[in-house]
């Protein structure tokens, strides 16, 4: 029976039944109405008094829950408005789940349904749980057996691979969050409702290296944010989570009617969460905005957070022309009177245009001249530093070698040359000396787990943009070892894109993203001068047409080789961190790859910490 089937008031179908080591799972499934809940029994009793795990469910929208009594829980649902249009039910029941195996099966059902996008997902997000329990790796394998039954019933498109290797996924407002994530977005909403109560406005700030989730909490807060001012009511009632206390009378009513965005600098990614709020219930799409959009909004905001602030540019010559044009108007509107105008940067909008803003950034993340420069950065920390509304994120999520790795290769890039580490743990670190090879290796990693690909410096000019096929044959940007590869040919949703596997992506195709594995090309744009013994620095093999544009004659202003230098060294720092299961890194200057050898292959950093 697929889940477009009808049933009569009272049918019960037992989906599937198995036998696990400690006891059977089966999932029961009946027509969400008055009759059949009212007459849908279990013969053990496990109905009413037995931890178990549930949806309901039409052909488009889904909602997940637990409950220790299943048959008065969905007597609560039916009489939810909210709940009105919901068709089915299906049990989960299991003779040994306990309350902590039903909250984590709950989760990782929101989670999937969430990333798989064929159901809009009802739930709020603060339910999303990621705690450890006895046994906890035995439920996992059988919560991976439920997804099938569900799947197998029509409940979800893609495997869980497929699922976990999507956007949907990665950027969905439903995460469990670490301790280190939950304590920072309770705290600004602690001083967010602080603020909302006595009438005035503020500015927070949130810094966190790569991978410590930046863009989970942005997203998260403005789901959450959205279900307290609506007063979402979906979950159960007698749920705890530590954010449940926002949902209580007093705070709403200070969201009441709120406008609240989310300002995304980059192109790329600003697409990929569009895509992820239009199918998320209470979000939409028109929340995720650019800087200009700020700037020329005439309402402005009441709250407005910021993804990736260290990306938000100042007043020079921008991506485009007509952009350039759009700078200077915005500006000039923002302006005070006597004030000079250009001297704003869009931190400026962002503060102009709203009552709160939520600031998350990571200084070392800034990678064109353009980029707002470390004193506008300085300034706006100042002031959440003496608001007490300034908050740090220290858990790296993303790189599975942990906390460690993202200090290790900033290090290393840097030229502070750091103690050789001998383990990363799992993490796959190799090093080559045979690009090919390593392409191959990046292939067959795209084979095995998806999301493998080859990023690099912008050392090489990108003659193909724009073009297909020449007489002489096709347009090629990057050659090594004989092997010949484009630049990406998008510059958004590059990862996604049908020929990324061909391509080579750049910085602006992979910040804010995560791979698998990233294969990181290290150009001639960094060499290695034996005599100084330093990394260095060669403005004659950078190519990033914007970032090479040293001079910003509409400021006046020129960045020295040192500046330059240090964008760069902020580049590769980016895309070593990409990969979530291993890092594979090829040198081109043989110098620099001497150099940067004990570092990163494996046998020389075990020699070397054996010393």
């Amino acid at each position: 029976m697929s889940s477009t089937d009808t049933f009569e008031p009272g049918d019960v179908v037992v989906v599937q039944e198995g036998t696990m080591a400690a006891g059977g799972t089966r999932i029961e499934r009946f027509a969400f109405t008055p009759d059949s809940v009212g007459t849908w029994k279990d013969g053990e009793g496990r109905h009413r008094n037995w931890p178990v795990v549930y949806t309901l469910n039409n052909h488009r929208k889904v909602y997940v829950g637990e409950s220790l009594n299943a048959h008065g829980r969905m007597s609560q649902h039916l009489e939810s408005e909210a709940k009105q249009g919901l068709r089915e039910v299906r049990i989960v029941i299991d003779d040994t789940f306990n309350k902590s195996a039903c909250l984590d099966l709950e989760s990782f059902l929101i989670r999937m349904f969430s990333g798989d996008g064929l159901f809009e997902v009802l739930n709020r997000n603060d339910g999303v749980t990621n705690a450890e329990y006895y046994q906890r790796d035995e439920y996992q394998r059988k919560f991976r057996d439920i997804f099938q039954r569900l799947q197998q019933e029509g409940l979800f498109n893609k495997s869980i691979p497929e699922i976990q290797n999507s956007d949907l996924f990665k950027l969905s407002p439903f995460k469990a969050l670490n301790q280190d994530q939950a304590a920072v977005i309770e705290d600004i909403l602690d001083g967010l409702f602080d603020d909302l109560g006595k009438g005035q406005g503020g500015t927070a700030v949130v810094e966190g290296g790569p991978g410590t989730g930046k863009t989970i909490v942005a997203i998260y807060l403005i789901k959450l944010l959205v279900d307290i001012r609506d007063r979402n009511d979906q979950d159960n009632p007698d749920a705890e989570s530590v954010f449940s206390d926002f949902f209580m009378p007093g705070h709403p009513e200070l969201l009441a009617e709120a406008r609240i965005g989310l300002v995304v600098p980059q192109q790329s990614l600003r697409k990929s969460i569009r895509r992820v709020f239009e199918k998320t219930p209470g979000l939409s799409q028109d929340m995720v905005v650019t800087p200009f959009d700020v700037a020329a909004d005439p309402e402005g905001y009441d709250i407005l957070i910021v993804d990736e602030t260290h990306r938000l540019t100042q007043y020079g010559a921008q991506a485009m022309g007509t952009l350039t044009k759009s700078f200077r108007e915005g500006s000039q509107r923002l302006a005070e009177a006597d004030e000079d105008w250009k001297q704003l940067t869009q931190i400026d909008w962002v503060i102009r245009r709203s009552r709160h803003q939520i600031f998350l950034l990571d200084e070392g993340q800034g990678v064109r001249p353009m980029d707002v420069p470390s004193a506008a950065l300085e300034r706006m920390s100042s002031i959440a530093q003496s608001e007490e509304r300034k908050y740090r994120l220290l858990s790296q999520m993303r790189v599975s070698a942990g906390d460690d790795y993202v200090q290790y290769v900033r290090d290393i890039i840097s030229g502070r040359g750091p103690v050789p580490q001998s383990d990363f743990g799992d993490y796959d670190l190799r090093f080559y000396d045979d690009f090919a090879a390593m392409r191959d290796d990046i292939l067959a990693r795209d084979r095995e787990y998806g999301l493998a690909r080859l990023v690099a410096g912008y050392a090489w000019p990108w003659r193909s943009r724009g073009k297909g096929k020449v007489a002489e044959g096709p347009v090629f940007d990057i050659e090594i070892d004989g092997v010949q590869l484009c630049w990406n040919r998008t510059p958004t949703d590059w990862i996604n894109s049908r020929t990324s596997l061909e391509e080579v992506g750049s910085i602006h195709t992979v910040q804010g993203y995560d791979l698998n594995y990233a294969g990181v090309v290290i150009g001639q744009d960094l060499r290695y001068d034996p005599e100084s013994g330093s990394i260095i620095f060669d403005r004659s093999n950078y190519h990033d047409a914007k970032g090479k544009s040293l001079n910003n004659n509409l400021l006046g202003t020129r960045l020295t080789d040192a500046e330059i230098h240090q964008m760069v060294r902020n580049i590769y720092g980016v895309l070593l961190t990409r990969g979530m299961r291993g890092t594979y890194v090829y040198v081109c200057d043989e110098a620099l790859r001497e150099h940067l050898r004990p570092y990163f292959d494996s046998n020389l950093r075990r020699e070397n910490a054996s010393e």
